[in-house]
């Protein structure tokens, strides 16, 4: 263990945290919103820590919610697909479905990760995992969908459209 990791040991938020911002990330997704879904844009990046994975979220042009007590939260996964290709009816296709190796049920696919919050058309996210490393994801795509994910609907979480999506890259 270097001597970076011992003295974060007992601050894994501050170890995180630190990581994001001095380190470059051992793998990232470019996402892109598809047609008609506005001009969601962003960035995923994955940075290997330990035995898991720091998850770093940056999008922007998501969509803003009109209604009174409207939320803006969408789902988001990683997808066992290779290509954010698909058909006019479903512009990411061949993404393919979640992200899901150990053919565990919704929410325990290791391709499930907490929903994003938008804010104002704008969200910001980190969180750490073990449920993959990055060698698993490379070449995998990013979904974001356009509802919350309810943790409960298989196979997916009843998450609605796919709105944008990245494939996941080595850095």
């Amino acid at each position: 263990m270097t001597d970076f990791y011992k003295n974060h040991y007992d601050n894994p938020g501050r170890l995180y945290l630190e990581t994001a911002l001095t380190q470059m990330p051992a793998a990232y997704a470019e996402i892109m919103g598809n047609p008609g879904t506005g001009e969601i844009n962003g960035m995923v990046r994955f940075y290997s820590i330990g035995a898991g994975v720091l998850v770093n979220a940056e999008i922007y042009g998501l969509p803003v919610s009109t209604e009174p007590c409207g939320f803006d939260i969408f789902g988001f996964h990683i997808h066992e697909g290779h290509s954010c290709t698909g058909t006019d009816s479903d512009p990411y296709a061949n993404a393919g479905m979640h992200y899901n190796p150990t053919l565990c049920p919704h929410p325990a696919h290791e391709g499930d990760m907490p929903p994003l919050f938008g804010n104002n058309g704008s969200s910001w996210m980190m969180y750490f995992t073990d449920r993959f490393s990055v060698s698993d994801i490379i070449g995998k795509t990013i979904i974001l969908h356009s509802a919350p994910d309810d943790f409960s609907t298989q196979p997916s979480g009843n998450s609605g459209a796919k709105i944008a999506c990245g494939a996941i890259q080595p850095t």
